[in-house]
């Protein structure tokens, strides 16, 4: 066991590796970094056997669960983890039960294990976790900050600079275990954006993501070609952060928690691209208080002007973490 002067001033953050995950986790992680002056450290980890096919839930406690061919974390434990995703859950809490409880662990989502033993749990409101150590996100934390957006507006604005106004940032997703989007659908997409823009003679800025696929980034530019339409080929710098920054308005697919998130932080009108699917309940309780909060509405093919409060869930989570283990370190 070890003592308070042993721990490491560092924060680990813990996931699985996938994008979504590590940018909530990792976000988080560099917001209570800034306040706190912790650096943080990122774990990729796999779950090893028998533990990859056992919930958390089942997991004896102190079992670190890790494949051999993951990173293996070793003392000196942290000040502090930030977990995210099931493979968090089980080493999250055995660094925090090796360390003699000193480590102070955070989750975000909802773990479905260990909710007594984790010290904050940051899980969307969707999930309904009523605890005294829950807070409740309206949407999801993420890495995105009004000082990476001037940042990166800075860098893009000489690029993009030939687009007139307004200029409309489209944020497109992809097919999920929810939704579809197939090639007919980013060509629909790209000739509902091509009417809107011709209509109100707008500047369009399109940035796929990884899980948009070549297909569809074909069907777009078709769709789009002559439009004078600035579209990411997912070669080079990302410009996503620069387009929300330069953005009179936003455009996202409905089927990225943390894409919406993201661009409901910059304050600027944000409508949600409908994507044919089953719809789940944790989808529609998503965009249902997103709209009903006044961030977001429905994108049917003409603009919409209003205001709002920007949403800044990373930081109000961030905020309480450091009241918390602020007096301690």
């Amino acid at each position: 066991m070890t003592t308070d002067s042993q721990l490491a001033r560092e924060i680990w953050v813990l996931t699985d590796g996938k994008a979504g995950m590590v940018a909530q986790a990792a976000g988080l992680a560099e917001r209570v970094g800034a306040e706190l002056g912790l650096p943080s450290r990122e774990f990729v980890l796999r779950a090893g056997l028998p533990w990859r096919f056992l919930p958390a839930a089942f997991w004896p406690p102190g079992t670190m669960g890790i494949s051999p061919r993951s990173p293996q974390p070793q003392p000196p434990w942290p000040v502090m983890t930030i977990s995210c995703g099931r493979h968090g859950v089980g080493p999250a809490l055995a660094i925090k039960q090796r360390s003699g409880g000193r480590t102070y662990a955070v989750h975000v989502q909802h773990p479905r294990a260990g909710l007594n033993r984790f010290d904050l749990i940051a899980a969307p409101r969707h999930d309904r976790l009523d605890r005294a150590n829950a807070i409740a996100t309206l949407g999801a934390v993420h890495r995105v900050t009004p000082e990476k957006l001037a940042r990166e507006g800075a860098i893009w604005a000489e690029k993009l600079a030939h687009l007139p106004p307004p200029r409309i940032a489209v944020i497109v997703g992809g097919a999920n275990g929810v939704y579809r989007f197939g090639r007919a659908e980013a060509e629909a997409l790209g000739l509902l954006l091509r009417r809107m823009a011709e209509q109100e003679g707008a500047g369009l800025m399109v940035t796929p993501s990884r899980r948009t696929g070549t297909e569809q980034i074909e069907a777009l530019a078709q769709s789009l070609d002559g439009t004078g339409a600035y579209l990411w080929d997912m070669a080079g710098p990302n410009p996503y952060p620069g387009i929300l920054a330069l953005a009179d308005q936003i455009l996202v697919t409905c089927d990225s928690v943390n894409m919406v998130s993201e661009a409901c932080l910059t304050g600027k009108p944000v409508q949600v691209i409908d994507l044919p699917g089953s719809g789940t309940g944790k989808f529609d309780r998503l965009h249902d208080a997103l709209r009903t909060a006044g961030l977001t509405r429905p994108f049917r093919g003409v603009l919409e002007q209003w205001s709002y409060t920007p949403l800044d869930e990373t930081g109000r989570v961030a905020a309480r973490i450091v009241a918390e283990i602020g007096p301690r370190l």
